[in-house]
């Protein structure tokens, strides 16, 4: 069942729906966390992607419980931090990341980080939380083709999800022909560089083009091409700004002209300098 119908979806290789636009709520704290979360429920958003690590999962259950919505009306995911990673750690921690949101199960749970001591054991208690039905999907994050393909070789369900920095300036081209010859959804976090690369000469341009602000450019260019993508902002107004990006299209050589962008610019830590 398409639970999802009013806005711009995916279907993901466990047969469940998800939005292809949500909210992140990394650095987001207390009432300020509830606030932003509240008012993105109130604009339409209905992905909300946290982790253990963000030390959130409380807040947003808060604001899930105040809007009103029914549970299957929304998506949630959550993440397993990297200090409980191993197999019994992430059952706890899963529990924990439960209970905090004040939900029955997550839509999907995500390794945060594939540490290489435990990447593992922590895959197979995803496995088994999946089995429980405690999940309806699992996943990973940050983790690059050979890592992926480590994975492949002792995993018995497949991943659903990826969540990787991706930008047009950090164009995972391989990565992302990889995940889609294998079923597995993309999804970008620093979608919009937090703001570092809207100043691309080459971006102005085309947001005059559409009569569109840089990061509606960017976060449409994502959706254009079957990408997930959860920018963050604490701004009600960007919250906005954000979530219209659903209501135009980008013309194909517009978007693909964005792909050679990329420069290898990354916010974060590259995985594969861990591997």
């Amino acid at each position: 069942m398409n639970r999802f119908q009013g806005q711009k979806h995916i279907c993901l290789n466990n047969q469940e729906y998800m939005p292809l636009l949500g909210l992140g709520v990394y650095d987001l704290y207390d009432q300020e966390a509830e606030r932003v979360i509240s008012e993105a429920l109130e604009i339409g958003y209905r992905l909300i992607d946290t982790a253990s690590m963000y030390k959130n999962e409380k807040e947003v259950g808060l604001a899930l419980k105040k809007s009103g919505l029914k549970r299957e009306d929304f998506f949630i995911t959550t993440k397993v931090a990297n200090t409980d990673q191993g197999f019994e750690n992430t059952i706890r921690a899963f529990e924990h990341s439960l209970d905090l949101l004040g939900l029955d199960y997550v839509d999907l749970y995500l390794i945060h980080w594939p540490i290489r001591s435990h990447r593992k054991e922590s895959w197979q208690a995803l496995e088994k939380i999946f089995l429980g039905k405690r999940a309806k999907g699992i996943g990973v994050a940050n983790y690059p083709i050979p890592i992926l393909e480590e994975l492949r070789s002792h995993s018995f369900i497949k991943p659903v999800l990826n969540q990787v920095e991706f930008s047009p300036w950090l164009y995972q081209k391989e990565l992302l022909e990889y995940s889609r010859a294998h079923q597995i959804q993309l999804q970008s976090y620093c979608p919009i560089t937090r703001g570092i690369k809207l100043n691309d000469p080459r971006l102005l341009a085309l947001s005059k083009k559409y009569d569109r602000t840089p990061a509606q450019m960017v976060l449409r260019w994502n959706i254009e091409q079957g990408i997930s993508t959860i920018p963050k902002t604490s701004h009600k107004s960007r919250l906005k700004e954000n979530f219209e990006s659903l209501n135009f299209e980008i013309q194909i050589e517009d978007w693909e002209s964005m792909n050679s962008y990329d420069e290898g610019f990354r916010i974060c830590e590259d995985p594969m300098d861990f591997y």
